[in-house]
């Protein structure tokens, strides 16, 4: 009942801040726990960050605790990722995630019923 789109991937330099936004389509987008997951070139999917549907609960991964922040306007149903400091270890692709009701908590791909096709953010050193 709802489609994903990212946007905002680019190519940046160790240093930089990017912001990715999905745009959700679809109606009740305002009862979906969110999600950005990301994948580098043969490495598994992993959890970046999560918040509830509320927006008053968030997740992060260590790796990016303190340089990323998730954010939601259910207005206007759109999630969005704003990084800072970005290194070369964030080089991946990102994506956007959706689960009906669910929790801030869960952080596996499987728990995630709606993807997005994903953003590429290349970070050079």
């Amino acid at each position: 009942q709802v489609q994903l789109a990212e946007s905002g991937g680019g190519l940046v330099q160790a240093g930089d801040s990017l912001r990715l936004s999905c745009a959700a389509s679809g109606r009740s987008f305002s009862v979906y726990t969110m999600a950005w997951f990301r994948q580098a070139p043969g490495k598994e999917r992993e959890i970046v960050a999560t918040i509830s549907w509320d927006g008053e609960s968030t997740y992060y991964v260590d790796s990016v605790k303190g340089r990323f922040t998730i954010s939601r306007d259910n207005a206007k149903k759109t999630v969005s990722l704003q990084m800072i400091d970005l290194k070369p270890e964030d080089t991946a692709v990102y994506y956007c995630a959706a689960k009906r009701y669910g929790s801030s908590l869960l952080r596996s791909p499987a728990d995630y019923g709606y993807w997005g096709q994903g953003t590429q953010v290349t970070v050079s050193s």
